[in-house]
């Protein structure tokens, strides 16, 4: 065995594009183990509940990789169930835990929610899409260390931490790269962005992976340095926009391929659907872009009712212009009974605009 040779082919999300198969070499998957290890404080103590896929990388590499590593445990079930996750997360062992927004959104609209205690819980983590601050805040009430993590099958996939007293002083952030680990935020030309200033998210260290599994094309566009770009090589170009504050951490702000632009205007959904969420009738959120005649495009936002609520789309919209800029506030507001998901308990970003991507009369404004 070489530490340069393939452990593991682990496809993408694909909730925005063609999933692709990076391939994760024995220097990669140890690389993340060691990283997450030193810069996440993970002990031989640690517990988890590993009820994430194992073909995601969220179920293989987030905390069951680093566990076995240094010899922690991990409950391993066949799926995400949502009674049984509570009877394992109130039950006084598990320490520590990951899930991706809607798995945390099912729990807190379900009845045991409310009299559930997590006391003995170190710290969640939210990862594989962005998660909306109530979900945040609703854990933050019951004295859990919650907090967003980033990374993607490409590298790690953990690449960022937030230190516990900075949780709720910089909510969404997802904090400093982990050990050896390096980012960078840069504009399409390359060069490096401004504090504050939103640029795509690039990435360099071992736990980046070997490329795409037979799809040279796609290896050469990820991986390969750019013209006028960072110098050096390998730097991995994540689509995922980012920027960084005056202290210093990173926040994600959403997929490239997610962001739309409306009369000449950046608009990110992450931002609108975490809006939506603080509103107390709605359980699920998403938001798309459709094409519009004057604006290019507008967006469209689905939503799903918690059971016995009742809104209005109208009342949705203004709820919404209450809170955001005017060209942030969707052309439309669909409401209905079920947002898809991936087989990783993700928003399924491509079978919602094929289902509802369509432009309408509606828009017309």
């Amino acid at each position: 065995m070489d530490w340069d040779d393939p452990w593991v082919i682990c496809y993408t999300g694909g909730t925005s594009g063609i999933p692709k198969g990076a391939v994760l070499t024995y220097r990669s998957i140890t690389a993340n183990a060691v990283n997450t290890i030193i810069s996440w404080g993970l002990d031989p103590d640690d517990i988890t509940v590993l009820n994430a896929p194992l073909f995601h990388t969220g179920g293989l590499n987030v905390f069951t990789a680093p566990l076995i590593y240094l010899g922690g445990t991990s409950i391993l079930c066949r799926d995400f169930n949502v009674d049984q996750t509570f009877d394992l997360l109130t039950g006084g062992k598990v320490t520590i835990w990951f899930g991706v927004p809607t798995m945390f959104i099912m729990m807190q609209n379900h009845p045991r929610w409310l009299d559930a205690d997590f006391s003995n819980l170190r710290f969640c983590i939210s990862g594989g899409a962005p998660c909306p601050l109530p979900v945040f805040e609703k854990f933050w009430d019951k004295g859990v260390d919650f907090k967003t993590g980033y990374g993607l099958t490409e590298a790690g996939p953990n690449t960022f931490w937030l230190p516990a007293e900075d949780v709720k002083r910089k909510p969404g952030s997802v904090g400093f790269p982990l050990f050896h680990v390096d980012v960078k935020v840069v504009r399409e030309d390359g060069s490096e962005c401004d504090t504050e200033e939103i640029g795509e998210l690039i990435i360099k260290g071992p736990h980046v992976c070997d490329g795409y599994w037979k799809n040279e094309p796609a290896t050469q566009a990820t991986f390969h340095p750019r013209p006028n770009h960072p110098g050096g090589s390998n730097w991995l170009y994540s689509g995922d926009l980012a920027k960084v504050d005056r202290e210093g951490y990173f926040f994600i702000m959403g997929r490239s391929k997610d962001m739309y632009i409306s009369g000449g205007e950046n608009v990110y959904p992450a931002e609108i659907e975490s809006v939506l969420h603080e509103n107390p009738d709605v359980a699920e959120a998403a938001v798309i872009p459709i094409p519009h005649p004057t604006w290019g495009e507008v967006g469209r936002a689905l939503v799903v009712l918690k059971p016995g609520k009742q809104q209005t789309e109208e009342n949705l919209k203004t709820y919404l212009s209450e809170k955001l800029a005017r060209y942030k506030v969707p052309k439309s507001v669909l409401i209905i009974n079920e947002i898809p998901k991936t087989g990783a308990n993700k928003v399924d970003k491509i079978k919602l605009e094929e289902l509802y991507g369509q432009n309408t009369s509606q828009e017309g404004g």
